[in-house]
């Protein structure tokens, strides 16, 4: 996903290492094309996407592809007079569109193509095939600058993938660009490459076949619904070596496809982080959602990115972000970010899908967090509580976490740490981890392989939460304010008043503090509230313990003058 040079917003984030100053956001002016591409336009509207076939050949030499997709749709309501909204981006080309054996006529306007349909049936099923070809545009800094990846491995071999997410599958195939519409009955990538390369893509290998004439064939697929920017190739000198885990669900095919010279390195690397990335995120969201598909961690030439069943990695087989640490506690040097992070997207993100870009911290934010619930399962609570402050420096309050809607608009990169702290200040406050991973588990069960919208992430948490968190969400999704939280004592220190300012109206973030001395839970409001204390109770409201649980500004005051 695009990104702004500071925060690499994308299936990856670094946090920034050096606080600077901000420059003002300049409001974005959005165009008709913005409307066609993040929009259900009346052309997208009758039809629902059922599968996706695609075939692709690339010319490395060239830098262009060739290829078709056969789109299989459902007609959701009568179409007559209604044209189809194709998404391919320029300089691609649609060479011709073809409906039981018969042309279609269509236009272009700009990367968008309208195709003139027959009339259909409401709940009739149909096929068309695309065929197009042309330059692709080109990755300049993947993954945050997406696009076809042409480049060399250490030994001068050709490599390709691509990269694709904010920026649309369309950049490099025929598609109805949309995150709201997944193929229901999955997807199938066949490439031709040469045959001294391998390809690999998501799901599994339906068949390989050497054509003779210097290519070979090579066809994957998934049964699970997936979003378009989630299919990808991976053409290269791969070997495989692979495992059976032993899972929530049972076995689960796991396949490790690296460079041939890293073999015996990504032997010994690879499986541990992924047997402790499972065992985690299987506890906390429940099972791994495509097991169907069997789980693959493929090596890229990129960092990497979350492309369902078939997880990119660029790490460098080191700990860390490629040996930094976006949190700056050394936590985040004792395991690898892109694996655990990648691999968190196939429950949010892969399984999970947000109708709309403009609401992609369902993704990123909970993906985000789930490296504080890897470290707290992996190591201890102390170590998660500290790297979940630390990943505090890449917050920029810049703009709000939420963007505009139906434009393919997404907000700030703060989409990846602010929520994250969000969801860990629900916990804390919460204090019932029991009843918060029931939550967690619920959202991937009750969502399974589904489209929603952040209204349906929001009340689904507050209803099962069993408490009103809809202040708390607009709070830190839709304002750039970090609320404050004053608090002063008695003359006595028997008694504590508190409240919250720089906030929303109706801002009720519940603060569970506790030590080995006590606890006390409160939940603060903009109107001074009182509450009596005993014993050691008044050093449960230390300044930095609160800050370390909760994203809120502590001041102890003096009271109203």
């Amino acid at each position: 996903m695009r990104c702004k040079p500071i925060v690499v917003v994308s299936a990856v984030l670094v946090f920034p290492f050096l606080v600077i100053a901000q420059e003002p956001v300049k409001q974005k002016v959005f165009t008709h094309a913005d409307t066609l591409r993040g929009s259900i336009t009346p052309e997208r509207a009758w039809w629902n996407v059922l599968r996706y076939d695609i075939t692709v050949k690339p010319d490395y030499e060239t830098k262009t592809i060739t290829g078709k997709n056969r789109i299989t749709y459902g007609v959701t309501k009568d179409n007559a007079g209604k044209m189809m909204q194709v998404d391919l981006k320029e300089p691609l080309v649609i060479d011709s569109i073809i409906l039981n054996h018969k042309k279609l006529s269509f236009s272009q306007e700009g990367n968008v193509w309208h195709v003139k349909m027959p009339e259909q049936k409401q709940a009739s099923k149909h096929s068309i095939d695309i065929f197009y070809s042309g330059k692709v545009h080109e990755a300049i800094k993947p993954p945050w600058e997406g696009g076809w990846t042409w480049t060399k491995d250490s030994l001068g071999r050709p490599w390709m993938t691509v990269t694709c997410q904010g920026l649309g599958a369309s950049i490099w195939y025929p598609c109805k660009d949309h995150q709201s519409d997944e193929p229901d009955d999955g997807a199938s990538l066949t490439m031709i490459i040469p045959d001294t390369l391998v390809a690999i893509a998501n799901g599994r290998l339906q068949f390989k076949k050497e054509n003779g004439d210097g290519t070979a064939t090579y066809k994957w697929a998934v049964v699970n619904p997936i979003s378009d920017y989630c299919i990808i190739p991976y053409i290269g000198k791969y070997v495989n070596f692979n495992e059976v885990y032993n899972g929530e669900k049972g076995e689960l095919d796991i396949n490790y496809w690296v460079l041939d010279y890293n073999l015996e390195k990504a032997k010994s690397y690879m499986p541990p982080e992924v047997h402790n990335m499972l065992k985690s995120f299987e506890y906390w969201f429940g099972p791994y959602p495509f097991y169907e598909d069997g789980y693959q961690l493929i090596e890229t030439s990129h960092t990497g990115m979350e492309h369902q069943s078939a997880v990119s990695y660029g790490n460098w087989y080191k700990p860390g972000y490629r040996g930094r640490d976006g949190s700056g506690t050394g936590w985040g040097l004792k395991w690898d970010f892109i694996i655990i992070h990648e691999s968190g997207h196939e429950w949010f993100g892969n399984n999970i899908t947000t109708k709309d870009l403009a609401d992609m911290w369902v993704h990123e934010g909970f993906t985000n967090y789930s490296e504080t619930l890897f470290i707290g399962q992996v190591f201890n609570e102390e170590a998660a509580d500290a790297y979940n402050a630390g990943i505090r420096r890449g917050i920029r309050n810049d703009k709000p976490v939420i963007a505009k809607y139906n434009v393919n608009d997404q907000g700030s990169g703060d989409m990846y740490p602010k929520p994250s702290n969000m969801l860990h200040a629900i916990r804390h406050g919460l204090n019932n981890d029991s009843l918060f991973r029931k939550v967690l588990r619920g959202l991937n069960r009750t969502f399974y392989h589904q489209t929603v919208t952040t209204q349906q992430v929001e009340n689904y948490i507050s209803k099962n939460l069993r408490f009103d968190y809809s202040k708390v969400f607009d709070q830190y999704l839709r304002t750039t304010q970090i609320p404050e939280f004053d608090f002063y004592f008695s003359a006595d220190k028997k008694k504590v008043i508190y409240r919250y300012t720089n906030c929303v109206k109706g801002f009720n973030l519940p603060l569970t503090l506790k030590s080995a001395s006590g606890k006390v839970r409160i939940i603060p409001s903009e109107q001074w509230k009182s509450l009596l204390l005993k014993g050691n109770e008044p050093e449960l409201f230390e300044k930095t313990a609160i800050e370390k649980m909760y994203y809120v500004d502590v001041v102890q005051t003096k009271g109203d003058k």
